[in-house]
């Protein structure tokens, strides 16, 4: 078995940010977390250690904590973007890169939007996977969650948070719902990534969400990649972000097929 990379601290704000630093390469590339992690447990994973080591092949990998979940400081409280974006900011600074690729999944995405609209001199590259710009429906915005939806994900959270009948299971991995061994794993990394009242309190900040006006305003090289058939995140997320994101000189193409959708 590899080695597990050692975790680090840096404190942003008033909170301690857990982070790992791995593999060589001219390019850093920071991974920003989706709606909770642990960078300790989810290296148990073989499916979730071979894909980070497989980016480490070529770039120097940074992953973290967002604060409140895993191995960062853990709270309850609802945080906003802006505090994770100088969380990112934070590690950066202290692993020494002055300039890195985001690669951000779920929630990680508006995120990663934000910063690179903030910081494009510091940002190299964007990668979005399963991401969107608003979360939540709106009569301008049809595909996001409606509010009985919400309240059906955030009412699981509260009683079946960390379980395997818990919506984190059949939502985010239905492929292992029917198999008690995985889908106990799942619910276990699960409980080491947050708390009720964490995982809580994230659903209720993305609820919240909307960094579409940041999409004109973006202007580094973009890759987004979405499955077609994504059941959490449906895929008009993607293809509305990629019409709003400036095209640069290069040509962008669109592949389309069973597996996803690549911008």
């Amino acid at each position: 078995m590899a080695e597990v990379p050692s975790t680090h601290y840096v404190k942003s704000d008033d909170v301690y940010i857990a982070y790992q630093v791995f593999g060589e390469g001219l390019l850093d590339l920071i991974f920003v977390p989706g709606f909770v992690s642990n960078i300790e447990a989810m290296w148990q994973s073989p499916n979730r250690s071979r894909f980070f080591r497989r980016l480490a092949s070529f770039c120097r990998v940074i992953i973290f904590d967002k604060r409140g979940t895993g191995m960062s400081d853990r709270s309850s409280q609802i945080f906003t973007l802006e505090q994770r974006m100088h969380d990112v900011q934070s590690i950066l600074n202290e692993v020494g890169s002055e300039r890195a690729a985001l690669f951000g999944i779920s929630e990680g995405g508006p995120m990663s939007l934000l910063y690179a609209a903030t910081y494009p001199e510091r940002t190299s590259a964007l990668v979005l996977y399963g991401c969107y710009a608003k979360r939540s429906w709106s009569p301008d915005y049809s595909f996001g969650w409606k509010d009985e939806h919400w309240k059906r994900v955030l009412d699981n959270i509260e009683h079946h948070w960390g379980t395997p009948q818990g919506i984190s299971v059949t939502m985010w991995a239905p492929s292992i719902a029917s198999d008690p061994r995985a889908a106990e794993g799942l619910a276990s990394y699960f409980r080491a990534s947050a708390s009720p009242g964490a995982a809580a309190a994230i659903m209720k900040m993305n609820r919240e969400i909307d960094v579409r006006h940041i999409l004109p305003a973006t202007r580094v090289p973009t890759l987004i990649l979405h499955r077609t058939a994504e059941r959490v995140i449906d895929v008009e997320h993607a293809r509305y972000m990629a019409q709003r994101i400036p095209r640069r000189k290069a040509s962008r193409a669109s592949r389309r097929g069973s597996h996803g959708l690549v911008w």
